[in-house]
């Protein structure tokens, strides 16, 4: 794997994005079912990249763990977990945006996904107010 700094993840986070609408509108939900999802875990990823301080030696288990695809342990390496408890208890769509969200994982790539449940999960992705990416780009 290349090396990638929390700026590459950001825009490749906005790119894979961007590549999963243009699949959908193509009409290749599956293709654009994962694209959204690895999209998410890009920006998580950008996340904890922005947590280690510049110009120090990353801790090598955080290094480690980083490489997974589980979002749901993105976001604990992230140091979201509570933030992001708290948004979920406030905004009840946001809550179900999330909850969509986790059903993603590497696997995916695997699946075969409708139209409809593509364009869920990318609203649940992208939406603006309540969508997972929109929040997750606060914070990274």
């Amino acid at each position: 794997m290349a090396t990638v700094n929390r700026k590459d993840l950001q825009l490749l986070a906005d790119l894979r994005l961007r590549e999963a609408r243009l699949l959908l509108k193509a009409g290749e939900s599956s293709g654009a079912y994962y694209l959204a999802g690895y999209a998410l875990e890009c920006g998580l990823k950008a996340r904890i990249a922005g947590n280690i301080p510049r110009h120090t030696f990353p801790d090598r288990k955080l290094a480690n763990d980083a490489y997974t695809h589980d979002l749901t342990r993105l976001i604990k390496l992230a140091n979201l977990s509570d933030i992001l408890s708290e948004r979920a208890g406030k905004d009840p769509v946001f809550q179900q945006n999330w909850l969509l969200a986790t059903r993603w994982s590497e696997a995916s790539r695997y699946s075969i996904y409708t139209e409809q449940d593509c364009r869920d999960f990318l609203n649940a992705i992208a939406e603006k107010r309540h969508g997972v990416m929109s929040w997750v780009k606060q914070h990274w």
